[in-house]
């Protein structure tokens, strides 16, 4: 598998976990010119809602980019501006439906969203697809990456119909293997308390809605994703349990059912997703590209001088998408 991509990160931000925390913390997100969301709210067939942030272009043919964020993640995440930059400067759409709880307002209905969430995923598209007359690509990002894999390897020949490529940067396509990263030494330490800290939030206010959905004491004592996906997120979305969820929800196994051009980013140094866990030639079909650079860490891609910045992987992605549509 040729490495498509010769990124190379700053020789002052070594390792993953720099290369992680530092470009969500204090690089540069965007060119200048922060993004002025306009939002729509899209009402779901369950009666729930979706809030959608469209950075809009000025030609309303012009291509359509749709973003779907990571665990927690929304508009405001470091590499949503920095792709609203890039969109910006290729002049095109760009819009960021958020799934649901993660707009700043807690969703109405008894669920909330997950890694192998392909059908939510379809919704959007569908309603991106019926609203705008230009082409459309998507962009998955970690958790969203690995949503909109199972997305397209769920529709396979019927994908196209839809959207012209896809790109996903940094998922967890081998869902047991990055949960059980995120569940030791570091990881542990640092990570996964950063995301428990707006789960458990939104887990009570969840049950405040709908008393008796989980355990609540159960789901306060989740000390990693693990626990904290076996009290939640596995029973509201049908899942047994944490293990049938991440394996019946995982990417890796279907890559060869995808009938797009599609992009798949991952950093071999991704302290969320070992290296050892990432798919080879073999694994996929002949519509799959797989760029694993040494370095990156979980969606950084840090470039330049100190304070460095994070626009070089969203226009390097929107160059290849472009090429495709």
């Amino acid at each position: 598998m040729p490495d498509s991509w010769s990124y190379r990160a700053p020789r002052w931000l070594p390792g993953g976990n720099l290369q992680t925390i530092w470009p969500a913390l204090a690089a540069r997100h965007h060119d200048g010119i922060a993004p002025q969301w306009r939002r729509e709210r899209w009402t779901t067939p369950d009666g729930d809602f979706i809030d959608a942030d469209w950075q809009d272009a000025a030609s309303v043919q012009a291509p359509v980019v749709v973003l779907f964020h990571g665990l927690e993640g929304s508009s405001s995440s470091h590499y949503a501006k920095a792709f609203a930059a890039a969109t910006r400067e290729h002049g095109w759409h760009l819009v960021v439906p958020h799934f649901r709880g993660c707009s700043g307002e807690l969703n109405l209905a008894p669920r909330a969203y997950h890694s192998g969430d392909f059908e939510e995923v379809g919704w959007m598209l569908e309603r991106v697809h019926a609203a705008r007359p230009g082409p459309i690509v998507a962009v998955g990002v970690s958790l969203g990456g690995n949503a909109l894999l199972r997305w397209a390897e769920e529709c396979g020949d019927v994908a196209g119909r839809t959207v012209s490529a896809i790109a996903v940067v940094c998922a967890p396509l081998d869902l047991t293997a990055g949960g059980q990263a995120l569940g030791h030494g570091f990881n542990r330490a640092v990570y996964t308390p950063m995301f428990l800290r707006t789960l458990k939030p939104k887990a009570l206010a969840k049950l405040a809605q709908h008393p008796g959905l989980f355990d609540r004491e159960r789901m306060l004592a989740a000390r990693d994703l693990y626990e904290f996906d076996n009290v939640v997120t596995a029973p509201l979305h049908g899942f047994r349990d944490t293990d049938d969820y991440w394996s019946r929800a995982s990417a890796k196994p279907h890559l060869h059912r995808i009938h797009i051009p599609a992009l798949v980013l991952n950093a071999r140094n991704d302290p969320f997703v070992p290296a050892a866990s990432l798919p080879t030639s073999d694994c996929v079909g002949r519509y799959v590209t797989l760029w694993q650079p040494q370095g990156g860490g979980h969606v950084g891609f840090p470039s330049g001088v100190f304070p460095s910045h994070v626009l070089g992987m969203p226009a390097t992605l929107l160059h290849w998408l472009a090429l495709h549509v």
